[in-house]
């Protein structure tokens, strides 16, 4: 019997499908110009539409920016973002009073927990060259105990983020979950992805031409496994075609053999992780269980704004040095150490 139990085409742009305790999924790839001395593209912004711009006019978008690409201040509440920039930078600020640089393989995890504003905005740093950009944002739900814990953010730096080579030819980034005996920093600690019986997995798999791996099975029968085969190249799995562009649903049980004789790596994002199994109620960047909770969120949004907005404008970026950091909300300075 076929351990693939659900097979999706991933759409061109916009976000992938998920499944609980997922709720969302978006790769970002844009092919940005060489910057200007304030951070935004060299290239004219005519012809796009300005704050709501996802058109991939000449392979890149403004988002909702106006000048910098990005996404200004937006609050969140009762679920988390999990952003992995493998390329470029994001410039994290928020209502926290907190900021931060994160890029080159980092990963930032934000509890939104009862609220938060914060920004992200992707800096063009490069005055003389081009300004590539890729990332995923995934938002994970958090359950209903958990949907109104004090807003929290951790950062995995790419300096110590476990990367396996499970197979000749095959390298594992574990941003969540252990693989074998690596064990990737802990998430917040109210996170989904920190319950030891989540059975929980965030991992990016590199697969060379003409290698092969098997994919450790799941620790519960219930968990859900979902694969996407998101570069340009397809993979085989237990010898199956499997082409690129597509996600698929697993048996969390089965010791898949993943496959590949293609001419380029072909890159796979694992989500893992058991249902948290409760109602959801989503309205734009609120997740509640109902939608009383969702109305009661734009009640304390519009009373409080979820501690304000401290920065001069709503899409603050941090200067021109090629220089990732954090400054967390009690003061705390963090950069990358090496491992």
């Amino acid at each position: 019997m076929s351990s693939i139990r659900q097979l999706v085409a991933l759409p061109a742009s916009g976000p992938w499908p998920t499944i609980d305790p997922f709720l969302f999924c978006v790769h970002h790839n844009d092919n940005y110009p060489a910057g200007k001395n304030d951070l935004t593209p060299s290239d004219s912004l005519t012809g796009r539409s300005i704050g709501n711009d996802f058109a991939n006019v000449n392979g890149w978008n403004m988002y909702h920016g106006d000048s910098v690409p990005g996404f200004p201040k937006h609050p969140h509440r009762g679920f988390e973002t999990v952003t992995y920039v493998r390329q470029g930078y994001c410039d994290h600020s928020d209502s926290l009073g907190a900021q931060a640089r994160f890029g080159r393989g980092d990963v930032q995890w934000m509890t939104a927990g009862r609220g938060i504003q914060h920004c992200e905005m992707f800096p063009l740093l490069n005055s003389d060259e081009p300004n590539p950009l890729e990332l995923f944002q995934i938002w994970v739900n958090l359950p209903s105990v958990d949907k109104m814990v004090d807003p929290y953010f951790t950062m995995l730096w790419n300096e110590n983020i476990p990367k396996v080579t499970t197979a000749p030819g095959v390298c594992v980034t574990v941003i969540a979950g252990r693989l074998g005996d690596a064990t990737p920093s802990s998430p917040p600690p109210d996170s989904w992805g920190a319950r030891p019986d989540a059975d929980f997995a965030i991992w990016h798999i590199v697969i060379e031409p003409g290698s092969t791996w098997t994919l450790p099975v799941a620790t519960h029968p219930d968990t859900v496994r979902t694969l996407y085969v998101f570069g340009n190249e397809g993979i085989h799995i237990d010898g199956e075609t499997l082409s690129a562009r597509h996600g698929v649903l697993v048996d969390p049980l089965a010791p898949l053999t993943l496959g590949f004789t293609g001419t380029a790596p072909a890159d796979v994002l694992l989500l893992q992780g058991l249902p948290i199994a409760e109602p959801v109620a989503q309205h734009g960047p609120f997740v509640m269980t109902n939608e009383s909770e969702i109305r009661q969120a734009f009640a304390d949004y519009q009373a409080t704004e979820f501690g304000g907005w401290p920065w001069a404008s709503d899409d603050p970026t941090h200067g021109h040095l090629h220089h990732r950091f954090a400054v967390h909300p009690d003061g705390r300075k963090e950069e990358p150490v090496p491992s």
